[in-house]
């Protein structure tokens, strides 16, 4: 029997790599969520339809069109009495050309899952290799596309191994304030917020969804969880808010990234 098949050592190096991802994974997790220091967002556009309008778009694009984000968590920093002025500071990087890999169609099979995340950060590696450790920064990776009027884009992730987010927004300058939200949301993915919204039916779960689940009537509520993603009008009736105006951060979200602390 051979111990050293290229089979078993296929597998030995993709569980040693494995190991190493989840180890610098952890001090990653441990760096971002401290909070007394600014963690850097940087975003990376990228021509999602090689559309030519699209691509004037982003040629555009400057930091300050990402303002609202460093806004927001500011803002709402503060009633959680963070210790940094700034929780999140974000800027525009360069451009990228190549495509990052599609996400498998099965996400139940964790090895494909696991393979996955080992190709995608391999690819920011090679399109947005580090100067220094990488302990402390958000990538985003934000798709931008013309869109169409009835067609959804697809789902945007935010992954807190390798602090990545995958966004798919749209080339519109209408479309900025909520193209912010999404990103938003996903940036709070990347340090370990979780979704507060039930997937089948896309409404805001009781209670970690609802900014104010005490209130009376309950309905309406005026601002989302963000995490939740939409305002509860009724029991059966959600909108998504216009921008991040309309946006707060649940006490469940502020204990997940450790903004307070759980009792």
């Amino acid at each position: 029997m051979k111990v050293f098949s290229f089979k078993n050592t296929r597998i030995i190096i993709l569980l040693s790599l494995l190991a190493f991802a989840a180890i610098y994974s952890q001090e990653q997790h441990l760096s971002t969520t401290s909070w007394y220091q600014s963690t850097h967002v940087v975003i990376y556009p990228i021509n999602g339809d090689e559309n030519p309008k699209t691509q004037h778009y982003i040629d555009k694009l400057t930091s300050q069109d990402f303002a609202d984000i460093d806004a927001f968590f500011t803002k709402h920093s503060k009633h959680y009495q963070l210790i940094v002025d700034r929780p999140f500071i974000t800027t525009l990087g360069s451009s990228v050309s190549s495509h990052p890999p599609q996400p498998p169609a099965d996400r139940n099979s964790v090895f494909k899952v696991m393979l996955w995340s080992l190709k995608l950060r391999y690819w920011t590696y090679i399109n947005t290799p580090d100067n220094e450790s990488n302990t402390n920064r958000i990538r985003l990776y934000v798709l931008y596309h013309q869109g169409n009027e009835n067609q959804a884009l697809e789902h945007s992730l935010g992954l807190q191994q390798g602090l990545i987010g995958i966004i798919h927004a749209y080339a519109k300058p209408q479309q900025n304030k909520q193209n912010a939200l999404i990103m938003a949301h996903e940036i709070l993915h990347t340090v370990g917020a979780t979704d507060k919204y039930d997937y089948q039916t896309t409404l805001p779960i009781y209670p970690e969804g609802y900014i104010k689940p005490n209130q009376q009537p309950l309905y309406p509520q005026r601002f989302a969880e963000l995490m939740a993603g939409r305002i509860p009008l009724s029991t059966q009736h959600a909108e998504m808010p216009t921008s991040l105006r309309f946006c707060r951060i649940g006490l469940k979200t502020a204990q997940e990234i450790n903004w307070v602390t759980t009792q």
